[in-house]
Parts: structure tokens; sequence; C-alpha cells
């Protein structure tokens, strides 16, 4: 931990605890994005596939990726609006 500091140009606690603090910024984002794939996932699957078999038919394939893209957009729509809020809030 020290060499990155060292490194970055930083000493301290306060660079320390900025280093811990970004570390985990990045363990969330990384949380989130898995939470969202599992949610994409169990949601589109549960819409697009009535009866599962051992494929995936080519409309219930068509399905899910429609599925998923309109879950992400959803979901970059709310995560900006969410970022601005903070964002307002901080000024």
């Amino acid at each position: 931990m020290d060499s990155l500091t060292n490194s970055l140009g930083m000493n301290g606690a306060g660079s320390k605890k900025a280093i811990w603090m970004e570390k985990i910024r990045q363990e969330a984002a990384v949380e989130q994005a898995r939470a969202l794939i599992d949610k994409v996932s169990d949601n589109c699957f549960d819409k697009c596939v009535p009866k599962p078999g051992s494929q995936l038919s080519s409309s219930e394939t068509a399905c899910i990726n429609l599925c998923m893209e309109k879950y992400m957009a959803a979901w970059n729509v709310v995560s900006r609006k969410y970022i601005e809020r903070i964002q307002a809030r901080d000024i």
C-alpha cells in the first residue's frame, strides 16, 4: 500500500483513506454490475423462455437480446439521473 501511495505522490492518513475509498467504490461498482446482470438474466429469461429446452430458439434469442437492450438502456437513464441528483446536492 505504501508503494502505491508513494507512486501516486501521496502520503499520510488522508491519502490512504482516499485510496481505500476508491477501492470500495470500485468494488461496489463491480457488485452493482453483477446484480444488474443477474436481474436482467432472470427477468429476460423468465419473459422470453416459457418452456426451457436444450437450446434457445431464434425467437427466444431475439427476445432475450431485445429485453436486455431495453433493460440496460433503462438502467443507464436511471443511473445518469441518480448521479445528476447526487452531484446537484454536492454543489
